[in-house]
């Protein structure tokens, strides 16, 4: 199992303080997670060295938001997965498969997941990865409701648990888990050249 590390949300640099996004937290090496970044946490999130953003929204991202992504060259992908909604809307499993193809790709790393909170479709999104990396069911969920506290859902818990990687195999046969060989053997996707297909960034500009 991954460990998942814990950010605070003013990260003191040498400039001063940097505010990480609200829920900021690391996934695993090269991939992390978040609430909705606001200006003032575009200086920490230089320090991530990021080369991609999934966003999980239907909203229009922010033309602010946009142009620090343009200014640092980081690829935005966008995969609109409605939040709140009268009566509560099932988990799109083709959009989700979708983005989970993006975070798999080692060529967008480092990369940010977030969505509003960065909690229910953020944590679904993650929960998944963690089934394609084979933790336990038990850990996985767990992992899931750590991070929504006590707004956890019980639909995104039957989502995570009902979710079949099988649909992965295709894409996968690109990916290779190899261990490094320094400190706790931990996992990494390693990414063969020739075979990963990815997806084109889908910016959506007010």
């Amino acid at each position: 199992m991954c460990l998942i590390m814990e950010a605070a949300d003013d990260h003191v640099g040498d400039g001063g303080v940097l505010a990480a996004p609200s829920n900021f937290s690391m996934v695993e090496d090269g991939i992390y997670r978040s609430g909705f970044p606001k200006p003032e946490n575009f200086g920490f999130l230089t320090t991530l060295s990021l080369r991609s953003i999934i966003y999980l929204c239907p909203e229009p991202y922010p033309e602010e938001n946009l142009k620090f992504l343009e200014a640092n060259n980081i690829k935005l992908f966008q995969f609109g997965i409605e939040g709140k909604t009268d009566p509560p809307a099932p988990m799109p499993k083709d959009t989700v498969l979708d983005a989970l193809r993006v975070l798999v790709d080692v060529r967008n790393h480092p990369i940010l997941i977030h969505c509003k909170a960065g909690k229910h479709r953020t944590g679904c999104l993650v929960g998944c990865l963690r089934k394609v990396q084979s933790w336990c069911l038990s850990s996985v969920l767990e992992e899931y409701q750590k991070n929504a506290g006590v707004k956890w859902r019980q639909r995104d818990l039957n989502f995570i648990e009902a979710f079949d990687t099988a649909s992965l195999r295709q894409c996968l046969l690109s990916i290779m888990y190899r261990y490094h060989g320094y400190g706790f053997k931990r996992k990494r996707l390693v990414h063969e050249e020739e075979n990963v297909q990815t997806l084109k960034p889908q910016a959506a500009k007010v």
